[in-house]
């Protein structure tokens, strides 16, 4: 049986979704469409012209200081052979480079060994 009611209440809009604006949900939903669907350019690598080798961005100091360390102690073989080679003033020129390298690769391990006590120090 149905009751017939004289003064309904009335039916306020409950709804969350009256007030907002729609011109800023379109503009969220197309961020998110584009974040989602639209993958960032490649970021163009930071060369210059003429530059043919590159150090891999992001690169952490102990690697880059390990590599330097290997290469400086090639290159102090390298001129060492070449100094036992030649003789006179070039030999001269060889030792002065190989001193040089040495004195880098010094360097280059004092680096280093600051870098692991700064780690170990954690």
């Amino acid at each position: 049986m149905v009751k017939i009611t004289p003064n309904p209440p009335r039916a306020e809009n409950l709804s969350a979704y009256t007030t907002l604006d729609t011109k800023k949900l379109r503009e969220a939903a197309d961020r998110a469409l584009n974040v989602h669907l639209s993958p960032p350019a490649p970021a163009k690598p930071d060369t210059q012209d003429g530059q043919i080798f590159s150090v891999v961005p992001g690169l952490n100091t102990e690697s880059v200081l390990t590599s330097l360390s290997e290469t400086l102690a090639s290159a102090n073989a390298m001129v060492s052979d070449l100094a036992f080679e030649l003789e006179g003033s070039r030999r001269h020129v060889a030792l002065g480079i190989q001193q040089l390298i040495e004195l880098g690769t010094l360097l280059a391990n004092r680096a280093l060994d600051d870098l692991e006590l700064a780690e170990s120090a954690r």
